[in-house]
């Protein structure tokens, strides 16, 4: 692929590959997003109890995590266009059998809807790992920066907008209806990845143990401060930090501003991430990146505490979109860093344990939250959780010096010899 010119907005979006995957990215985002919220009303509509959308949750999440750092191995053993174009076949088929249970066999039960949820996870447990590293094949090294701030802008606009997409489908064609216009979304993301050239594949050595693998990757991660610096960032702010599960208690309990306000509270964080996605579009981060990201993380904790302590609305939502544009930032330069910092015969696997990374912060984050409310009250809770995040933040400063001094605008001899020797270490003697 012939490298442009220059480096700007332009430059990358004149790639018709690129193109074509951030179109995939769309399409299958706002699909699986819709079709999340049209399986967790039609389950509620089945069984009336809350507890099975939890249990939602976990089908999906126990495969999707269980089988990451396998599927960052296959990533880094085939074709990972392939692999894509298999993941996205899986959710195609997915959708047209919820869409098959929805208008035919609504009266068997809910197994049906689980087992097709877990087969999503078995997707995403394989194509987590596979897309950051494809992404790498596709966009020119110089050009990254940029397609992942668009790759992140693009994912945000579709997670906002699915369920939004989903309520409404669910509400004018049922959710048979919505199932079989998911499936189409779906089937031009499956598209659009099979317009994409296959790249080469990834070199590893024939015969080599698939754990023997797993913890070569593992271990490149953990000898780079700058990768599992940013992870554990990621892991601790949300684990402690976070506040979504409990924004329902805040609207009902402390704000008092019923489900509309809920609403609002919701929506805050992603419009603060998605301005400052759409502005590292034109502003990739780069020098001080490093820097940039622990006081974004730091940042992001301080809007903790303010929420926390907040009895008024307006405050608490200037609060949520702050801490979203500050999860933003760090979220552009983490995907930043995973691209640009670990060698392509790697990616799939640095992708999947930060993949685990981000599952585990999610899921145990959502419980740490609920625990903590439980035994220091909810606003006690947010707030004491912003203080931790601070304190990691400091902790992480310290110990990573590497991270602390993190460009991503200088990625050249240096890093190629810090790449190339890893490369080197892990070939056969």
């Amino acid at each position: 692929m012939p490298v442009p010119a220059d480096s700007s907005n332009r430059a990358v979006l004149r790639l018709p590959e690129f193109r074509a995957l951030l179109l995939a990215t769309l399409c299958s985002t706002l699909a699986g997003r819709a079709v999340a919220l049209t399986v967790a009303y039609q389950l509620y509509q089945l069984t009336k109890n809350p507890l099975t959308l939890g249990i939602l949750g976990l089908v999906e999440a126990i495969p999707a995590l269980s089988l990451a750092l396998f599927g960052g191995v296959v990533a880094d053993r085939n074709d990972r266009r392939r692999i894509l174009l298999t993941t996205t076949t899986v959710e195609l088929g997915c959708a047209l059998l919820f869409a098959g249970y929805a208008l035919l066999g609504a009266g068997s039960g809910v197994w049906p809807i689980l087992a097709l949820i877990f087969c999503l996870g078995l997707a995403r447990g394989f194509s987590d790992p596979a897309l950051p590293a494809f992404e790498a094949q596709v966009v020119p090294r110089d050009l990254l920066l940029r397609a992942s701030a668009w790759q992140a802008s693009v994912w945000q606009a579709a997670a906002i907008a699915g369920p939004a997409l989903g309520g409404v489908l669910y509400a004018v064609l049922g959710a048979g209806g919505a199932y079989l216009f998911a499936a189409a979304l779906f089937g031009v993301a499956l598209l659009c990845v099979a317009l994409i050239r296959p790249k080469p594949r990834p070199r590893f050595i024939p015969g080599e143990p698939v754990w023997h693998s797993i913890k070569e990757g593992l271990a490149f991660v953990l000898r780079r401060q700058v990768l599992v610096g940013s992870m554990a960032l990621d892991l601790f702010s949300v684990l402690f930090g976070g506040a979504v599960a409990l924004l329902p208690v805040f609207a009902s309990d402390i704000l008092r501003v019923g489900p509309q306000g809920l609403g609002i509270l919701v929506a805050a964080p992603s419009v603060g991430a998605l301005a400052v996605m759409l502005y590292a579009t034109n502003r990739p981060p780069g020098r001080n990146a490093g820097r940039t990201l622990l006081a974004a993380v730091a940042g992001f904790g301080v809007c903790m505490i303010v929420f926390g302590l907040s009895r008024n609305l307006a405050l608490s939502v200037a609060a949520l979109v702050l801490a979203g544009l500050f999860d933003g930032i760090s979220m552009v330069i983490r995907r930043a860093t995973l691209r640009l910092k670990a060698p392509d015969h790697l990616r799939g696997r640095v992708s999947a344990v930060s993949s685990m990374f981000i599952g585990a912060s999610n899921e145990l984050g959502a419980f740490e939250s609920g625990v903590a409310a439980s035994l220091l009250g909810t606003a006690r809770s947010v707030w004491l959780g912003g203080l931790v995040t601070l304190l990691v933040v400091g902790v992480t400063a310290y110990l990573a010096p590497e991270l602390r001094a993190m460009n991503l605008d200088d990625v050249g001899e240096g890093e190629g010899r810090a790449v190339a020797l890893d490369a080197a270490v892990s070939e056969p003697t």
